[in-house]
């Protein structure tokens, strides 16, 4: 069976208390690292664990490979090992922000080779916004079974993408929001603009204005039109720094144009080269 990308909030209020279904908080903000974890710790959902962007879900930085390079595959594992991520337990995802931080953890795990994960559809802001159940206790470790399995051509390095420059049968989509992309209002890398040739695609118009994604159809309808025949396999998804690329890469997934590739170092890994190229300006 197929597994689903998306939960609902009847789902997975349905769900609580399930052994087989694992819950996970990725909560966070760029500006107030700490701000998600006291977010979790004051309330969540029943059971969910949290993971942090920068401490969990990245590793180690060197100044040349962006600001949340992928962290070691055996740390990652240790961590979903002591959350009791198994094979065929379903997996789900939350955070406050549209799923730009749960995609992370969503293609990772997915990345890893365990098929069996989802968004919480409107996230955390749905699930309070109709009552459901909510508490601040700590849950338990479990015992968990995931032996990762990095899954091949999933990524793209910076090499990767230099080949790709002037392809016109390859697209590189960036998420960042406009500004960003044209190289204005830069306030989190050293250098403003963006890989020359690449795509933008903001990660908030996957949803609609309910902070739900939108249905498939429409967002099949949309990214067909922005990749202009350039088949999914030939899409490479970058952002600032690999978080929010997992949002269009989501977004391909849900709209059925599946095979799309993520280059997890992005805008922050490119620029902090001074011999790679850079462009700013709309496209």
């Amino acid at each position: 069976m197929k597994a689903e990308l998306l939960v609902s909030t009847e789902t997975l209020a349905a769900r609580l208390g399930d052994p087989d279904w694992i819950v996970f908080d990725t909560r966070h903000d760029l500006a107030w690292p700490d701000k998600g974890r006291e977010a979790w710790q004051a309330a969540h959902v029943p059971g969910a664990y949290f993971m942090h962007l920068d401490q969990d879900l990245s590793g180690p930085k060197t100044g040349k490979n962006g600001r949340h390079p992928l962290p070691p595959i055996p740390d990652f594992a240790a961590r979903m090992n002591r959350c009791g991520v198994a094979p065929g337990r379903q997996v789900v995802v939350y955070d406050d922000g549209g799923g730009s931080f749960a995609v992370r953890l969503w293609w990772m795990l997915r990345w890893l080779g365990h098929d069996r994960v989802a968004l919480l559809d409107g996230g955390f802001a749905a699930w309070k916004r109709e009552n459901r159940p909510l508490d601040a206790a700590v849950p338990p470790p479990r015992e968990g079974r995931f032996e990762p399995r990095p899954a091949a051509g999933m990524t793209v390095d910076a090499g990767g993408v230099a080949a790709l420059l002037g392809d016109p049968a390859a697209k590189i989509v960036d998420a960042r929001a406009a500004t960003r992309f044209m190289g204005e209002n830069e306030t989190l890398d050293p250098v403003a603009g963006h890989i020359p040739g690449s795509h933008n695609r903001f990660w908030q118009h996957n949803l609609g204005y309910d902070g739900r994604f939108l249905t498939p159809e429409e967002l099949r309808a949309e990214f067909l039109e922005e990749l202009d025949g350039v088949s999914p396999e030939r899409v490479v998804h970058s952002c600032g720094s690999g978080v929010t690329a997992c949002h269009n890469l989501f977004a391909m997934e849900l709209a059925g144009l599946a095979g799309s590739r993520l280059y997890p170092g992005s805008w922050s890994e490119w620029c902090a080269d001074p011999a790679r190229p850079v462009a700013t300006g709309p496209k």
